[in-house]
């Protein structure tokens, strides 16, 4: 899975930014960059990347009646070029509906995201949801997983623009919970929210359910959280391990 990717790199300029710059200006340089492998997500810097034609996907169990409906999901990067690649399949519907689909986002035509204007990798998900009744369908481009703005400068100052007394940890990578059933006819509230000790490094070193939602759900949500990033909490411009709540949304997968 692409999520675990991200952390170490876009937080080690976070921190670099708390630990070596004068607290009064924590976030001066702090951008959205990429994983190890080059790879951007979607942010406040970094546009989404589009669907410029799309290939319809050929449902294999339309005559028979068989499998017909359900849903194939995927992580994938286009690259600056315009071109998938790194296809992973999230959420199986049988080989032939998957094989199906990823032959259908290979061929598709897509804008790139990009940053300050120029084109750049970009980590989407897609997803192609078969009803029983239809012959074809298309696939969907969503965004599941993305960097978040940080805070501005006096989030971290007091009046006196010194450091603040304390600050909450705040998100600055966030996960949407995977919920698998498109086909629900009275879907639920699809939130949840989560308790997260949020450690001195931005990681998630605990979490657990505050307010669930039953139906299978609830550990989904857990599970989204452990991907998060964060700034730490400060006390006085020092970070420090804190808890705090979040609230967990659900993806239409």
């Amino acid at each position: 899975m692409h999520k675990a990717k991200l952390g170490a790199f876009v937080f080690s300029l976070a921190t670099a930014c708390l630990f070596g710059q004068p607290v009064t200006q924590p976030l001066c340089i702090v951008h959205q960059m990429p994983d190890e492998s080059g790879i951007y997500y979607v942010g406040p810097e970094v546009t989404a990347p589009r669907l410029v034609r799309v290939m319809p996907v050929p449902n294999p169990g339309y005559e028979s009646g068989k499998d017909a409906q359900g849903m194939t999901a995927m992580a994938f990067v286009i690259g600056a070029d315009g071109l998938p690649d790194h296809i992973q399949l999230l959420h199986s519907h049988g080989d032939a509906n998957d094989q199906a689909a990823m032959a259908a986002v290979r061929m598709s035509v897509y804008e790139p995201g990009k940053l300050d204007g120029k084109p750049v990798p970009v980590w989407v998900d897609a997803r192609v949801v078969f009803r029983a009744k239809q012959s074809s369908v298309l696939p969907e481009l969503v965004i599941t997983e993305r960097d978040l703005p940080a805070p501005r400068e006096s989030f971290f100052e007091n009046k006196k623009h010194g450091p603040a007394n304390y600050t909450p940890p705040v998100i600055i990578h966030a996960v949407d919970a995977d919920f698998a059933d498109p086909f629900a006819k009275q879907p639920l509230v699809q939130v949840a929210t989560v308790t997260v000790t949020v450690g001195i490094d931005g990681l998630p070193k605990a979490v657990q359910l505050r307010r669930g939602l039953g139906f299978g759900l609830d550990k989904k949500a857990l599970d989204a959280v452990k991907h998060y990033r964060f700034l730490p909490s400060t006390r006085k411009g020092v970070p420090v391990e804190d808890t705090t709540d979040v609230k967990v949304e659900f993806a239409e997968f």
